[in-house]
């Protein structure tokens, strides 16, 4: 089949017998859980949506000590949060396989970073491997179930976003049966991680780790292409990039490629024994100088002398994505081909693309809680945001996103922004990066007495990421029948006395709740509540609403609906105004913002 590669990691996962399933959705790892999502509701496996990646892989770990074959799905950043537990489960072990999928994503293609998380392998000691294609993210699946069964430890798959979304054939195996149900075995001298247990458990993963270090070295997973003087060592994606290279520049009986697909521990025996047969070698990973140092430092214990690089030759760096042509470039100029490239179109005279920033869509909510925020706040508030569309916020006409780090630092970093300046405070949140982590703070704002003003932006869903659920959810329309948590139930259990719930599409009722939090002397919350209308598509609630047009004879160019809105159903003809009627949703908004009322709906 042609599988996506995300699609390919499910499909290798139920061929290996999956049984459980967590995950907080994050690009570009989601379509993983996707696919887990619609299994489960025709067959044995367990998934869910975990409220953030701390709580997945917590939950996951439950299951897997009770002997079910357990997958953890997050994007990179996610692991930054799971982190604390991680650290402690690699001591603690499993009982069945259990695998961790990293998705990182090199030039931050929808993230506020592009951290290496070949890191996370060896800061926690447990082994890490690393696909190139569809076929190999299936097959390797499987056989990282297999490997953590064997040392009873969870095993990284770490995946980028180029190989995350890259589609090609994949042959299929057969689906395994799934063991729905466990039994724990209780052993608190063992799970239960007090200091003495502690230390032991660290002797036992050192053991691990060096049985991983021999299979790392026998692994078929790390291997050896070709027999040239010239060395060539390559991981993930980057590995595609070197072979097309190689061909492209007929190399292949000069060039010996060292493919590192179990990627740690390091095979040291078979990279040492790698770069006594070449004379020079140059390392191609994407992001950090993870290998180069690795194998550079090899070489010194084995008092081997040959050329080592990466970083730095031709345009290979540490920032963003590699692509074919920087790598055949990187290799020509390294090992000395003459290479002229590929001459490039002539575009003389011919104009640049437009720009296509990202944008909230025609109809966003969060489009007109911002408008109703600004009119009342003015310019001058400082507004902290958040992980989500709404981070959207920060382009102009809107520019009302002004500090961002992580998922829930909107509601924390207010309490900083709120003691430390005398401006006013306003912090944006989504529904569901408030349950992921936005709740902690604001129990924070409201023991520390912090004033600043927290709007929730309740869209109905988790839209960034692909309308997955979160505790907020009605579930209902996804045929599935799980609890739905009331936000305003939580932020006034929060402690917070101030709460107002408005409807963002009713410009001047929300303008009076805004109005109100302002002059509140304390913590005030405002849930914005209005579905993501192309959630609500999805589901067949949307609303049947007539489209906008501007009635030029009313019409006074005053532009307040492209200059405060700028809905993308808008755009200007000449010196007018006009309203794309296949884009407008008839959310009404621009309507109540212009002053001359030239804005109406369309009959018929």
């Amino acid at each position: 089949m042609l599988l996506l590669g995300n699609e390919a990691i499910a499909r290798g996962a139920m061929e290996a017998g999956l049984a459980f399933a967590t995950c907080y959705p994050g690009t570009p790892s989601s379509e993983i859980p996707e696919q887990f999502f619609k299994i489960s509701q025709e067959s044995d496996l367990y998934f869910e949506y975990s409220t953030n990646e701390k709580v997945a892989l917590e939950v996951g770990a439950g299951a897997a000590v009770c002997g079910l074959r357990t997958m953890v799905t997050m994007k990179h950043v996610g692991v930054n949060v799971a982190a604390d537990p991680l650290m402690t489960l690699a001591y603690v072990g499993t009982k069945a396989g259990m695998v961790i999928i990293t998705a990182d994503d090199p030039f931050l293609f929808s993230s506020q970073n592009e951290q290496d998380n070949r890191f996370y392998a060896r800061l926690s000691g447990l082994p890490m491997l690393e696909p190139t294609n569809p076929q190999e993210m299936k097959d390797i699946t499987i056989h990282a179930l297999e490997l953590s069964e064997e040392l009873e430890s969870p095993v990284f798959i770490r995946t980028t976003t180029r190989l995350n979304h890259i589609r090609g054939s994949v042959k299929l195996g057969k689906l395994a049966p799934i063991k729905a149900k466990g039994s724990f075995q209780k052993n608190p001298f063992h799970f239960v991680t007090v200091p003495a247990v502690g230390r032991n458990l660290h002797k036992l993963l050192l053991q691990k780790y060096d049985q991983a270090s021999e299979k790392s070295e026998k692994s078929a997973l790390n291997e050896i292409i070709g027999a040239g003087k010239w060395g060539i060592v390559t991981n993930g994606v980057s590995y595609n990039y070197v072979r097309d290279a190689v061909d492209d520049l007929g190399l292949g009986d000069k060039v010996s490629i060292l493919k590192i697909g179990f990627s740690w521990p390091l095979p040291k025996n078979l990279i040492i024994s790698f770069l006594k047969k070449v004379e020079k070698v140059l390392v191609v990973e994407e992001l950090e100088p993870v290998m180069e140092n690795d194998i550079k430092a090899m070489a010194q214990e084995n008092a081997l002398t040959l050329p080592i690089k990466g970083k730095g030759v031709g345009r290979l760096s540490r920032l963003f994505e590699y692509d074919p042509g920087m790598v055949r470039e990187a290799i020509a100029q390294y090992f000395g081909v003459e290479y002229k490239g590929t001459a490039g179109l002539d575009l003389s005279g011919i104009p640049d693309l437009p720009g296509r920033p990202p944008n909230l869509c025609p109809g966003c909510p969060h489009r007109a809680t911002y408008y109703a925020v600004k009119q009342v706040y003015g310019p001058d508030a400082i507004h902290p945001t958040d992980i989500g569309c709404y981070t959207l916020g920060l382009l102009p006409p809107i520019s009302m996103a002004d500090f961002l780090i992580c998922m829930g630092s909107s509601v924390s970093s207010s309490c900083g922004f709120s003691e430390a300046s005398d401006q006013k405070v306003v912090s944006f949140i989504g529904d569901s990066t408030f349950f992921h982590s936005g709740i902690t703070g604001l129990i924070n704002a409201v023991h520390n007495n912090h004033k600043f003003t927290l709007v929730i932006l309740d869209n109905g869903t988790t839209a960034m990421t692909g309308h997955q659920p979160h505790p907020g959810v009605d579930t209902g329309p996804l045929g599935v029948d799980l609890s739905q948590i009331s936000l305003e139930d939580v932020v006034r259990g929060c402690g917070v006395k101030d709460v107002h719930v408005v409807k963002p599409f009713k410009v001047k009722k929300t303008m009076e709740a805004v109005k109100a939090a302002m002059e509140y002397d304390g913590l005030s919350v405002i849930i914005s509540r209005e579905i993501c209308p192309l959630f609500a598509k999805a589901i067949g609630q949307g609303k049947k609403a007539r489209p906008f047009y501007v009635n030029l004879d009313k019409c006074k160019n005053h532009r307040d609906c492209i200059d405060k809105l700028a809905c993308p159903a808008m755009y200007l003809e000449g010196e007018h105004v006009k309203i794309n009627k296949y884009l407008c949703i008839g959310c009404s908004v621009c309507a109540q913002v212009c002053p001359e009322n030239a804005i109406l709906p369309l009959k018929g």
